[in-house]
């Protein structure tokens, strides 16, 4: 009967390595896959080691033998759009066949969360579902992942043609755009969707490309090897950042003494009350920690109680006052905490909360959630606003800690783990929308975007098209006086033009300053599709808005020329007259400024200048004042003329 058993085992082992070993394609050659027309068509996968493969496609046959990892790859000659086609693989170890393929146009967009928004979240969801039946439009979603090392294949994923109950989960931003260019060349589109939101550029650079760069050289250099190694690299990153000493470790006895009375906590990191800490310098702690503040209580407060308002959170917390605890317990939701008479005092006060972990949902980590508005003490009608940031962060380090696996881990994951599965597979080009996450360090993006840009097109081996979005409109609109690294994030995205077979769609005017994500993902696909359907299809047409070309100053004014001002210049909105400049002189002191239009340039001047030697347009990291537009109805890219020292000058990845 043991014997029987053994044999049965073993008979159930060689079935499962066999199945193992059978030929089958790459996840991304599925059933309505879309195949790029007029280039070579690289098809690759997985067989037995040394196996010998024959691949058949629209009557063209090509054999390989798997290499000793059991990997496999072909390529066809170059079709015109077509299908429904077959692609099928032989071998000795069986036979698997892709059915409903198509030849047409294929696009990889890519990038963070205004990529990854989906059609159900954009505007009008009910609408553009009753226009969503194309067939020939497919889209294939790469599912997050990040890994130590370049992976062969994705985990899954599959391609899904448009119709009314598919199409709520594509990119927004792919579908829009793909269905312009359909409506237009009436051939197949594919598109294949892997981005991730909060991603930083450099998670989606491969090592190789970070190698290259002198910019990110000794970072690829000490890449970690493995998620260990990564978590032991994000530890000594954290404590760099909040300790100042990455070799420090706070014992227990230490931290117990962040909550007594008279401890200086001023040389935290400094952050705000609201958001995760993953987006203020502590990337991807899970663990408890300590947030603190001073608070200047007025004398009527003290003999009263007062209630302490600390926005969102599910978690447990433990709250102390000038050393004395107040509150201990689990809280769910708006936070409104009692704390009894007289134990504030008049003047200057210590708050320390003690935060653990989030319960719910568990990948927030730590920060409250909601409105900087819930955050604050009262007392009756009278309420003193906390939300600043003039708090102080730490991690306690000497209690149970973990780090998420996530996109902002550390450089090159986000690659090996959903851009190089995808390699070599035929696109026309990609579509980018990121650099929300890389504003602080905007100067920086000026050598890490491009630097993008050519590792994927090296790593592909093609010169392909690479269409973009500049930053949208977020957060405050105030004047160049304040710098702006979203501005500053958006002029990097404008010099990167001057690489070839690149073109930009400026979004400011469909923005949202309250929110980081704009529902209007039609007008971002269409000026996208423009720009395709111009420099690639042949499609002659307005694709962009003015673009900075050139300054003079000459009595007391500047006279700024544009490009691309076709149609002329003019405004959008019911005012008619131009807004959103600003002018300086030597002392390099920004007014808002009187601007004219003459011709294809602008007449710009202010009563407070008189002798101008500097224009900045849009220069705010949300310039909703601006309404400068070509004729063809773009807007007008942000700029400066000058070349002062940038804000984020210093801003460095890691």
């Amino acid at each position: 009967m043991k014997q029987k058993s053994v044999f049965a085992i073993l008979f159930l082992l060689a079935a499962a390595l066999t199945t193992a070993a059978e030929v089958r394609f790459a996840r991304i050659f599925a059933d309505h896959a879309v195949l790029q027309r007029q280039k070579n068509i690289p098809v690759w996968g997985f067989a037995a080691p040394n196996e010998r493969v024959s691949v058949a496609f629209n009557g063209q046959t090509q054999s390989a033998n798997a290499d000793a990892a059991g990997r496999w790859s072909v390529v066809f000659a170059p079709i015109e759009a077509g299908g429904p086609f077959e692609l099928k693989a032989s071998a000795a170890s069986g036979e698997a066949v892709v059915k409903d393929v198509l030849v047409g146009e294929v696009w990889l967009c890519s990038g963070q969360s205004n990529m990854e928004w989906t059609v159900k979240q954009a505007d009008n969801f009910a609408a553009e579902r009753k226009n969503a039946d194309y067939p020939e439009i497919r889209h294939f979603f790469v599912e997050h992942r990040v890994e130590p090392d370049p992976q062969s294949d994705l985990r899954g994923g599959e391609w899904r043609p448009a119709n009314a109950s598919t199409v709520g989960d594509f990119s927004a931003i792919g579908f829009f755009f793909a269905r312009e260019v359909y409506q237009k060349l009436k051939i197949p589109v594919g598109i294949v969707h892997s981005s991730w939101g909060g991603s930083q550029i450099e998670g989606w650079l491969s090592r190789e490309g970070m190698l290259g760069s002198d910019e990110l050289r000794d970072y690829a250099l000490n890449l970690p090897k493995d998620w260990p190694a990564a978590d032991a690299f994000l530890e000594r990153h954290v404590k760099k950042a909040t300790l100042g000493d990455e070799n420090r470790n706070p014992t227990p006895e230490d931290e117990k003494k962040y909550t007594e009375n008279g401890y200086d906590f001023s040389k935290w990191l400094r952050g705000g009350p609201v958001g995760q800490w993953d987006w203020q310098g502590i990337w991807a702690w899970r663990g408890n920690g300590f947030m603190a503040r001073r608070v200047d209580v007025p004398a009527g407060f003290v003999g009263r109680e007062t209630v302490l308002g600390l926005a969102e959170s599910y978690s447990y917390n433990e709250i102390y006052v000038n050393g004395t605890r107040v509150f201990a317990g689990i809280t769910k939701g708006k936070r409104a905490i009692i704390v009894p008479r007289n134990t504030w005092r008049a003047g200057d006060n210590s708050l320390v909360v003690k935060m653990n972990r989030a319960i719910e949902p568990e990948w927030y980590g730590l920060g409250f959630s909601g409105s900087p508005d819930d955050v604050y003490l009262a007392a009756g009608d009278e309420r003193i606003p906390l939300a600043a940031d003039s708090w102080y962060l730490m991690p306690a380090f000497a209690e149970k800690h973990e780090f998420a696996h996530s996109s902002n881990n550390v450089g090159t994951f986000i690659y090996n783990g959903m851009i190089a599965p995808l390699v070599p597979y035929a696109v026309r080009g990609v579509l980018w929308y990121q650099g929300e996450t890389n504003a602080g360090r905007a100067y920086q993006y000026r050598r890490t975007f491009p630097l993008l840009i050519d590792d994927w097109r090296k790593k592909w081996g093609d010169d392909f098209f690479f269409f973009f979005v500049q930053l949208s409109s977020y957060g405050a609109n105030r004047s160049a006086n304040d710098g702006s690294g979203w501005a500053e994030l958006r002029e990097a995205q404008t010099m990167t033009l001057k690489i070839p077979k690149t073109a930009m769609a400026v979004t400011t005017d469909v923005g949202n300053p309250n929110d980081i994500h704009p529902t209007d993902k039609q007008t971002v696909g269409r000026r996208l599709a423009a720009a395709a359907l111009d420099n690639v299809y042949g499609v002659k047409m307005p694709f962009s808005g003015p673009l900075y070309d050139n300054v003079r100053f000459e009595n007391g004014r500047a006279v700024v020329g544009f490009r691309n001002a076709d149609g002329g210049l003019t405004v959008r909105d019911k005012f008619s007259y131009v807004r959103g400049f600003e002018i300086a002189g030597a002392d390099r002191k920004f007014f808002y400024a009187r601007a004219e239009i003459s011709g294809n340039t602008v007449v710009v001047s202010s009563p407070d200048v008189k002798n101008p030697v500097a224009v900045r347009y849009a220069w705010a990291d949300a310039p909703v004042d601006a309404n400068l537009f070509n004729g063809a109805g773009f807007p007008a890219s942000s700029f400066r003329t000058d070349d002062w020292p940038p804000v984020t000058l210093g801003g460095r990845f890691w």
